[in-house]
């Protein structure tokens, strides 16, 4: 983890499954084990099986609905052998997660120290956002079903960007997927791995002189 600082920056992009929760990747893990077959399945298809990538990528992108994507997700894990109902699958998928009040709070001093915040989160199923008033704790709001681009897409993050009046070169964004921290970069966008709050908070500090 680099400590060197960067070029100071003025606005945050922030990531909402995985930061401003807990671990999308922990929650599908205890998901896949509560199935009684391999815990890793659900993230073994997501990220290896091409049919699953494809259905992840279209709900991602808007192109498909949440039931389209249980349906056909739940298709792939009977395939492999998991027992599963299509009805509500997302929602069993995410029920491990919690919301991070220390990343809330942290989100607050930044807007208070007039640092604009944005979310920029890849949709997934419906009911995720429920335990957060985004527009309480976000000044813009970029879901990716809602505007037909997913993160690692740079489009995505000038999207957020121009939404909140800065150039890409004054935005760090806070995600914990080093893939969607290289997207934003190729627009100039500094990156924050997240692991936790307090660690996001000193490298912000120490890296980008964002200080709260």
């Amino acid at each position: 983890m680099s400590s060197v600082t960067e070029k100071a920056r003025t606005a945050v992009l922030v990531d909402f499954g995985g930061v401003i929760t807990s671990s999308v990747l922990r929650a599908f893990t205890d998901f896949g084990a509560s199935l009684g077959g391999d815990p890793r399945l659900p993230l073994d298809l997501l990220s290896r099986d091409q049919a699953s990538r494809t259905l992840l990528a279209d709900h991602e992108s808007g192109r498909i609905d949440a039931e389209a994507f249980e349906r056909g997700f739940a298709e792939r894990l009977r395939a492999h052998g998991a027992d599963v109902r299509a009805e509500g699958l997302t929602a069993r998928m995410q029920a491990g997660m919690t919301i991070d009040q220390d990343m809330l709070a942290l989100l607050g001093d930044l807007r208070a120290a007039r640092y604009p915040v944005a979310v920029v989160s890849n949709s997934f199923g419906t009911g995720t956002y429920d335990g957060v008033d985004l527009a309480a704790v976000a000044d813009a709001v970029v879901i990716s079903g809602e505007v037909g681009i997913r993160k690692p897409s740079r489009r995505i993050y000038a999207i957020a960007c121009e939404r909140l009046g800065v150039t890409p070169e004054e935005a760090v964004m806070i995600d914990d997927l080093q893939q969607n921290l290289d997207g934003a970069a190729r627009i100039g966008v500094g990156g924050v791995l997240h692991t936790s709050a307090p660690d996001t908070r000193r490298q912000l500090a120490e890296r980008f002189r964002i200080t709260v």
